[in-house]
């Protein structure tokens, strides 16, 4: 009895000086790591659910999706153009690709860019792999890296960038440095905003949401996912297209409150 009391009262001392909130436990568990910025973390080989990209054929809020899919939580994901409502990140659903950016006529026609679309269609995916006994592995890694022999892929997001182990700024045309100067900067991923990420730990899944009333550069949601101890980690989309709706939990980050709408997500279900 006074062994159990002990642990117990040295993990309240823990919580209480971490400024950790645990939320949920089942099938995932939400921890607030400190006020406005939230971990989630999905372990599917223990609920026996699933986690999969999902995308619609215009635009449509995170919210919406929530209700409308069946899912017990779901994220926005990848990036698109509001005004045309294409993809500019490519997502496999079902070992399909649906959604393409390279079918995205503006992104693949704009002068300014047409120097760099090697960097921009090689940003970071999260992949979601089955392994020749069935069992589903999760990798982060570029667009155009090989899945490894023995593995399949099944489904897919592409956002970006990689944020650990390495920050790809510039390798994946977030910032652009000429003659020693910053001469272009893509998702203000230098200034503080709402983010969005996912990262892999052992086989686990952690989504790192970083509210508008708590913003973040790239550089700093980095160092948050290191402290989490991920083996990898990604952006996807941020800003306003931050979101993320659960049973215990429901983020807008758009300054009108009203859900921007999206082109891609990830569903858990």
């Amino acid at each position: 009895m006074k062994r159990n009391f002990f642990l117990f009262l040295i993990s309240a001392i823990i919580i209480l000086f971490t400024n950790i909130n645990v939320l949920a436990h089942e099938p995932y568990r939400i921890t607030e790591y400190k006020e406005g910025i939230y971990v989630v973390e999905i372990n599917t080989d223990k609920s026996g659910l699933r986690l999969m990209p999902y995308f619609v054929e215009g635009l449509e809020n995170n919210s919406e999706v929530f209700k409308n899919s069946d899912a017990k939580l779901v994220v926005n994901a990848g990036f698109f153009d509001p005004k045309n409502k294409k993809t500019v990140s490519y997502v496999v659903i079902d070992t399909k690709t649906v959604l393409n950016p390279e079918d995205n006529e503006a992104l693949m026609q704009n002068r300014n860019l047409k120097p760099y679309l090697d960097k921009i269609l090689n940003r970071s995916e999260f992949r979601i792999l089955e392994d020749e006994k069935g069992k589903i592995l999760y990798d982060i890694t570029s667009h155009n890296t090989p899945v490894k022999e023995g593995l399949k892929l099944i489904h897919s997001v592409q956002a970006g960038p990689m944020l650990y182990p390495d920050l790809r700024l510039e390798e994946e045309f977030f910032i652009l440095v000429k003659d020693g100067e910053l001469r272009s900067e893509s998702a203000s991923c230098l200034h503080p905003f709402a983010r969005t990420a996912i990262g892999i730990k052992k086989n686990k899944v952690y989504i790192f949401i970083a509210t508008k009333e708590a913003p973040l550069t790239l550089k700093e949601l980095s160092d948050i996912t290191r402290i989490w101890g991920v083996e990898k980690a990604m952006a996807f989309d941020g800003g306003g297209s931050t979101s993320l709706d659960c049973k215990d939990l429901h983020i807008i980050s758009d300054y009108a409150n009203e859900g921007r709408k999206l082109k891609s997500f990830l569903i858990l279900k």
